[in-house]
């Protein structure tokens, strides 16, 4: 019940206004969120690296109706791109392709994106479509086709376990070589599309981790949950794979501790760091996801509030 409200809240735009305009509300977006700007987004891949982790950096904002943002965005990405490869950073980034101009025109698309796309091969950096709800996932795969069939190989979508799809997608992927990330999903979604049950989802995630390990190309296995975790690890060392053959993905602020014991037990380890004023949606679908981050901050920031402290 309060992963479906949660889930409604972030699509909620009364919602959003009064949640942004909130005392507190930084307090819980930058647990979660780098900060406002690519100089902040920079300063957290800087430490993270310095930690062993490298970074997919993120600029938040979705359904974007208007070429004037959609432009705005790809120009945010090209500083980004241009920072990674000035400070050497590990790091490569992921965008959402409604905040390109997905739902504007598809040729406005194919340009917006790809001014991204040229900048980071010039830096040889890899460009990831994240995955938004089901409704967006046949056009998300439709435009990466099209890339990849063009000889565009600097990109790599997301594919979501719950969706019943995704083996056969997954399957097509690891035909042509495509990197992959693997997720469970964070949008609700209905019985007719998406497995209903969090143990389905699991067992769907753990199936397809296991194709991407054997037949992918170096896999973004991105979960916090540890059982997914032991059975990844698991299987590759049954398998006699190294370690370089995939790599743990995470969201930024979320088990930090973890993240740091899986980079000592010499897993590779990336972590998904997003920036940007359009914080509120990415939050509350990070809430749905675990709600216990809602009630672990919210005790933070309680401490920190009480006088003498």
């Amino acid at each position: 019940m309060l992963r479906a409200t949660l889930l409604k809240l972030s699509e909620s735009g009364i919602a959003r206004r009064v949640a942004t305009r909130a005392p507190l509300a930084s307090t819980f977006a930058h647990r979660f969120v780098a900060g406002d700007t690519v100089d902040d987004a920079v300063a957290a891949t800087r430490a993270l690296n310095r930690a062993g982790m490298s970074v997919t950096l993120d600029y938040l904002g979705e359904s974007v109706s208007s070429r004037e943002e959609a432009r705005a965005a790809a120009d945010t990405y090209l500083a980004v791109l241009d920072h990674i490869a000035a400070e050497g950073l590990d790091a490569n980034v992921s965008l959402k392709l409604t905040a390109m101009g997905q739902d504007i025109d598809e040729e406005f698309l194919r340009e917006n994106v790809g001014r991204v796309i040229e900048r980071a091969a010039a830096h040889d950096i890899l460009v990831r479509f994240d995955m938004e709800g089901s409704d967006y996932t046949q056009p998300t795969l439709d435009f990466f086709r099209r890339l990849w069939n063009e000889g565009v190989r600097n990109i790599g979508p997301v594919i979501q376990s719950y969706l019943y799809r995704s083996s056969d997608d997954i399957a097509w992927l690891n035909s042509i070589g495509a990197r992959v990330r693997l997720c469970k999903g964070a949008y609700q979604e209905p019985a007719t599309v998406a497995f209903p049950e969090k143990s389905e989802v699991d067992a769907a995630f753990v199936r397809l981790a296991k194709a991407l390990l054997d037949d992918g190309n170096y896999p973004g296995i991105a979960t916090h949950d540890l059982a997914m975790i032991n059975a990844t690890i698991e299987h590759v060392k049954r398998r006699g794979y190294s370690a370089d053959r995939f790599e743990f993905q995470m969201l930024y602020g979320v088990r930090r501790d973890f993240q740091s014991s899986l980079v000592e037990q010499g897993m590779r380890l990336r972590v998904y760091v997003p920036f940007g004023e359009a914080w509120y949606p990415y939050l509350m679908r990070r809430m749905a996801e675990r709600p216990a981050n809602l009630f672990f901050i919210a005790g933070s920031v309680l401490k920190e509030a009480l006088p003498g402290r």
